[in-house]
């Protein structure tokens, strides 16, 4: 054998030992570790991954609200927020593009997890219906109180029942007065002096025309009418009882007055209400009452009659603002054909208010108020999305005004699965959008791992049963922190994708179990245990348990 074929067999026989020694190492190492190809790959591949970070170049740390700010080191935003990292070549869940500074960059798979969905800014006329509750009450200038403003007794009733419809001129009731009588007496004497002194002197004569119309004029000022005073002056006698008749046609809404009772001047006995047109006091909300004028034409709605829509025309604004409900009684004049109208029945009014011409829109959904300032998140393009601060204008049902902040036809967030916590709908909104919740080491991973990957889609968590509803296929839970969601301890209602997982459920009971959102906001168990069984199940599955390890 040559020197070059000696060469040649060493060469074959290192590279035999060689992979003979690999497979042996290989197989050591899955027998350690459950054997799976996963931590194979994981080993042979990890100085590469380590080797390409250490390639990237730290660029600069942004602002992880999307502000225009950035830092040359590591800091945290006013609310305790760490900067994200922002490397030369982007992040490559991305697609490798930079985002700039203001922006926030997320993948494509991450965007359909969320749902986030877009819709463009537009110019539009802000129709706006103004909505609010009310009741019915009487005209006020319809009603009528009839007192007599004489003592005397109620003689006899012609009307004795509250509710009783009564016509103009309709006798109510008849009154016995010994100063009534009095007066009569008065009138009529003094009616035959005139007569009798026709052709007496001018001052006596004089004299008896002045007692005469006095007499009259007393009873003129007790309501005696015209008819009465007539048929007085032509019987030339008295009457024991006087008649009141109703002033006005109606309904008798109040009735004091009882047979054989006492009454003293002043006394209200019977109360008359023209009901043939009434009112409607709405409490229109202090942020509409700008959009309310008088002489606007209003539909009113009745909870008794809901095929029923009753047209009127608001006559007036109050001046004064309930402190205590923050509104303003506004009054709807409207006919009442049939009656139909109750006083005191509960209304609802709307009021259809015009726009200004045409603004720049974006629906409601695309605002993300923090209480301070307002913003919307714009699609620059696929993938890269820019938090603007807006200055909003009018509002209409679905849709806001745009003053300034956003163009028209750019593409606006409109619904997207944010985590929203009862500390800061805008952290978490656009926290969890950007990839970084106000969790410092998670937020970098997130933007700086070329190795990160988007978010499985369910989640684990463990935490005691406080209550079961099998009806409504619902359990309440109070749970511990859940690191997929970064969420933290709380106690929250989950339903159930089948009312079999409810069965074993008991308050108090320990339980292990993994959930899904099936849409936004719907948190669905999909698996519950009892915790001991949930251990372990977990124990026997170490590939399922691993896939949620990187969250």
């Amino acid at each position: 054998m040559n020197k070059g074929a000696s060469i040649a067999v060493g060469v074959i026989a290192a590279a035999t030992l060689a992979a003979g020694g690999g497979y042996w190492l290989g197989t050591r190492g899955g027998a350690g570790h459950g054997g799976t190809a996963a931590s194979v790959t994981t080993a042979t591949h990890a100085p590469a991954s380590e080797s390409a970070k250490k390639e990237r170049k730290l660029l600069y740390y942004r602002n992880p609200m999307g502000l225009p700010d950035t830092s040359p080191t590591p800091k945290k935003d006013p609310m305790g927020m760490d900067y994200i990292p922002v490397y030369e070549g982007g992040d490559e869940d991305a697609g490798g593009e930079p985002a700039a500074a203001n922006q926030i960059k997320i993948s494509t798979a991450k965007i359909q997890k969320l749902g986030v969905r877009t819709e463009a800014a537009s110019l539009r006329v802000l129709d706006k219906i103004v909505r609010a509750a009310g009741r019915v009450e009487p005209d006020e200038r319809r009603i009528f109180t009839i007192s007599p403003k004489f003592e005397g007794y109620v003689e006899r009733l012609h009307v004795n029942v509250t509710g009783q419809p009564v016509g103009k001129g309709q006798p109510l009731f008849e009154v016995y007065s010994p100063d009534l009588v009095s007066a009569q007496r008065e009138y009529a004497l003094a009616t035959q002096g005139v007569q009798a002194m026709k052709d007496a002197g001018g001052e006596a004569q004089s004299s008896m025309q002045q007692l005469a119309e006095s007499a009259l004029m007393r009873l003129k000022n007790w309501d005696i009418s015209e008819e009465q005073l007539k048929a007085l002056a032509k019987s030339g006698g008295t009457k024991r009882t006087l008649t009141f008749r109703s002033p006005v046609s109606g309904i008798v809404t109040e009735k004091k007055a009882v047979q054989g009772m006492r009454f003293m001047p002043g006394e209200a006995l019977y109360q008359v209400a023209d009901l043939s047109s009434v009112w409607v006091i709405a409490d229109v909300f202090e942020q509409d009452i700008g959009l309310v004028k008088t002489g606007a034409k209003a539909q009113v709605k009745i909870n008794a009659y809901p095929d029923k829509v009753f047209e009127g025309t608001i006559t007036y604004v109050y001046p004064t603002l309930n402190a205590a409900t923050r509104t303003v009684p506004v009054r709807v004049e409207l006919a009442n054909p049939g009656l139909l109208l109750k006083p005191a029945m509960f209304a609802q009014m709307e009021l259809p208010v015009g726009g200004k011409g045409q603004v720049l829109t974006v629906p409601d959904s695309a605002v993300i108020d923090s209480g301070t300032r307002s913003i919307v998140l714009v699609q620059a393009k696929e993938g890269l999305f820019e938090p603007r601060e807006v200055k909003l204008g009018a509002r209409s049902d679905n849709y806001i005004e745009v003053l300034e902040g956003v163009k028209d036809d750019e593409q606006v967030v409109v619904a997207a699965n944010f985590l929203i916590d009862a500390e800061s709908n805008l952290k978490a909104a656009i926290g969890g959008l950007g990839g970084h919740a106000g969790h410092g080491s998670a937020a970098k991973t997130d933007a700086a791992s070329p190795a990160a990957k988007p978010a499985a889609a369910g989640h684990k968590a463990e935490g005691t049963v406080d209550s079961v509803d099998a009806k409504a296929g619902t359990v309440s839970l109070s749970h511990g922190p859940v690191e997929t969601l970064k969420w933290p301890a709380m106690t929250m209602e989950f339903k159930v994708a089948n009312t079999a997982l409810l069965k074993d459920l008991k308050p108090g009971t320990s339980v292990a179990f993994e959930f899904v959102e099936r849409q936004p906001g719907e948190w669905v168990i999909t698996g519950i245990k009892p915790t001991g069984s949930a251990k372990t199940a977990s124990q026997t599955a170490p590939a399922s348990a691993n896939s949620h390890a990187g969250h």
